[in-house]
């Protein structure tokens, strides 16, 4: 914003064409200035606007209203910003696969989808970031899409979820600000898929709102290990509706049968720069091996009454219901079993939308839903050129369709016969169904045209409070080192001070130890809050990754370094006791073209040593021989790899040759039980066996 400028103030040089008339109007008088001495804030016709923060609706808790052209123009230019690249969401990757339902939902929705047990729907998944661009690296800090098509028998149905179950803001009114803040500054496009910078934290410390979602976003969910062993979540209060028009409230969640897993920060940073593509090129083999990923389908099903029970209001998308309260119901299972034949056919023009529902699930009054539900459409006709993207086999129903929409760009068919219009006296074409037909369920609604949040969404800080100590004291470490390393990043110290004195209202103990490790002089006192944060809310084991882990190696990865004269009957029994767990294993080597082993055989290995550092691996093993062990200990790469192993708390085991190593690496053996010296075959089986906890926290530092 451009204050009042002084008369001898030198010209501002991001608008200069028509500047006097920005401050003249037509007869030559003065423009008002706002309250503050800026210029006042319009519509791109020049309208002056009162309310920036809040969409038009009918009272407090209320529904959109499509007369608020502040908002649809707001929104409008935000989805025509960039082309033809998704303005976020840029970077993603895909996978067909169905949709099994476990048993009829009938009680509580008309949606076919859940009417028979056992069927199966067609469906296709897109994985995603949010902040980057299509070349930007998998293992950013970020939110990350979990978008479902289902192609069910009554259409498609767009179950368009995130990893994390609540979101930045309240309103969508403020998603472009949020997206602008969060992209590379204008004035110097970076950073690239980062939001360690002035710009987002700016946002993000004027939006107490957010403090919740930041919680999220600063903690291990933001840097999974892989698409397999991540959460994904609705995000929203649905409806679910039944054939008698009765109403349930209805929170999606997708459970991943992996279990959860995420990476350290160092270990997602030397990803990136070692395989940027790292979950794309999990997803791919993972599916190519016949190892398909699986999640289950579970829902929160509540009434008004139980809504009311609690502070905060279930409309708000920066809440939750913690499972210990309203424990998920699983209701299907989701499997990816094939890959697109195309990436740009499929993966790149697949169109989500947050309105494809098919009768039997409706909105709520959720602000931020209601937003998406008007912007989607937009984005779809920017990206795909027009109104037919539906005409893309990616994007079309596999069910019978019906309508008389005709022509347009890229039309690929049209209505047959001279009739394309309803209602028509030729008896010709479909018509409307009362019963079969998709029906709003009849919500009423009372309360003044207002632009006015809540007051029941006031509570900014009590459940990120909860999430914080929900998490395990190794948790708690990487979310305080997670906001310490992103403020380092922000130049403007008012910010970082801003930050701080939210993060008083959700836990002193952070707060401290964020502001000394960045220098602070004195502890700013507490932002001020709309509500209390409230203290007793019990800690939620479910929102720990580390309490809540799959206790099993399987779906992960052992990479095992090996050299010539490397003990055969070891690698041997280590590779059969990870399959029996249903890992896999992968051969690392001086040389991609293998080694000789001790009884003589040649095998070929996946990686020679620069190319597969540990960060690939969910655990690690070293076989060497007497002859070979100091030229592998000389290698810088074999070094890091047994050190990084070592840092990122991953169990590491290794004959008595490849101590070594270790030495060389300043690894002490036998320092913990992570570290497991495998002496013959037979240790095999009972190394793989301790695989399941995944890390040793315990070697942590902090």
């Amino acid at each position: 914003m451009t204050k009042r400028p002084a008369k001898s103030a030198q010209k501002s040089s991001s608008v200069k064409i028509h500047d006097e008339q920005l401050h003249r109007g037509n007869g030559g008088e003065l423009h008002q200035f706002a309250e503050d001495g800026h210029d006042v804030l319009t519509t791109a016709q020049g309208n002056p606007i009162a309310d920036d923060q809040n969409t038009l609706r009918i009272g407090a808790r209320g529904p959109a209203l499509i007369e608020d052209f502040h908002f649809r123009e707001k929104i409008f230019h935000f989805d025509h910003e960039r082309i033809p690249e998704r303005v976020v969401h840029a970077r993603g990757y895909g996978a067909h696969g169905f949709f099994e339902t476990y048993e009829s939902l009938a009680a509580y929705t008309r949606a076919d989808v859940f009417q028979r047990a056992g069927e199966r729907t067609p469906a296709f998944v897109r994985f995603s970031t949010v902040a980057g661009s299509k070349g930007s690296f998998d293992l950013a800090r970020d939110v990350r899409g979990f978008a479902v098509k289902m192609y069910t028998r009554e259409g498609n149905w767009d179950l368009v979820g995130n990893n994390m179950p609540v979101f930045f803001i309240q309103d969508a009114i403020k998603f472009p600000d949020l997206i602008h803040s969060v992209k590379p500054e204008p004035d110097r496009n970076f950073p690239q898929a980062q939001s360690a910078h002035d710009t987002f934290w700016d946002f993000i410390s004027l939006t107490p709102e957010s403090m919740h979602m930041i919680m999220w976003v600063m903690s291990d969910r933001a840097i999974p290990r892989s698409f397999r062993f991540m959460e994904g979540f609705g995000v929203h209060t649905f409806r679910f509706v039944n054939a008698k028009d009765e109403s349930t409230f209805v929170k999606f969640h997708w459970k991943p049968k992996l279990g959860l897993q995420s990476v350290a920060w160092n270990e997602a940073v030397k990803i990136n720069g070692a395989d940027p593509d790292f979950h794309r090129r999990d997803l791919w083999k993972s599916i190519q091996s016949g190892n398909f990923p699986e999640w289950e389908l579970a829902v929160q099903l509540f009434d008004q009454r139980f809504a009311d029970k609690f502070d905060f209001d279930v409309l708000d998308p920066t809440k939750i219901i913690p499972e210990e309260i309203l424990p998920p119901q699983p209701i299907g299972r989701l499997v990816l079993d094939r890959m697109p034949d195309n990436f740009f056919a499929e993966t790149e023009q697949v169109a989500f939308m947050t309105q494809n529902v098919p009768p039997g699930i409706d909105f709520s009054n959720d602000p931020l839903l209601q937003g998406r539900n008007f912007s989607y459409l937009d984005t779809q006709l920017k990206r795909l050129g027009g109104p037919n993207f539906t005409h893309l086999p990616i994007n079309a129903p596999k069910c019978p369709f019906h309508h008389f929409q005709q022509d347009g760009h890229m039309a690929m068919r049209n209505p047959v016969g001279r009739v394309n219009y309803q209602p028509n006296s030729f008896d010709a074409g479909p018509r409307e169904s009362p019963v079969q037909g998709y029906r709003h369920f009849p919500a009423e609604e009372e309360g003044a045209k207002v632009r006015l949040r809540a007051e029941s969404f006031a509570d900014h800080y009590s459940q990120a409070r909860q999430f914080y100590t929900s998490q395990t004291p190794h948790e708690q470490h990487h979310i305080a080192a997670a906001l310490t390393f992103e403020l380092s990043k922000v130049e403007t110290s008012v910010i970082r001070e801003r930050m701080v004195s939210h993060l008083l209202n959700i836990d002193e103990t952070l707060a401290v130890a964020v502001a000394r490790k960045l220098g602070l002089q004195s502890i700013p006192k507490p932002a001020p809050a709309a509500m209390p944060t409230r203290q007793d809310l019990a800690p939620s084991p479910a929102l720990s990754i580390i309490e809540r882990g799959p206790k099993r190696f399987e779906g992960r990865k052992l990479g095992i370094l090996v050299t010539d004269g490397a003990d055969g009957k070891l690698l041997d029994g280590l590779v059969d006791a990870v399959t029996k767990e249903k890992g896999t294993c992968e051969l690392i080597a001086p040389r991609v073209g293998g080694v000789t082993l001790s009884d003589g055989r040649s095998v070929n290995a996946v990686h020679m040593i620069d190319g597969g550092p540990s960060v690939f691996f969910d655990a690690v093993v070293v076989l060497s021989a007497a002859d070979a062990i100091e030229a592998l200990a000389s290698e810088a790469a074999a070094r890091d790899f047994v050190s990084d192993a070592y840092q990122h708390c991953k169990f590491i085991g290794y004959d008595s040759t490849a101590t070594r190593l270790l030495e060389k690496a300043g690894i002490g053996a036998a320092s913990d039980e992570g570290m497991v010296e495998l002496c013959g075959g037979d240790d095999a089986s009972s190394f793989v066996s301790k695989l399941a906890k995944l890390r040793v926290w315990e070697r942590e530092a902090g």
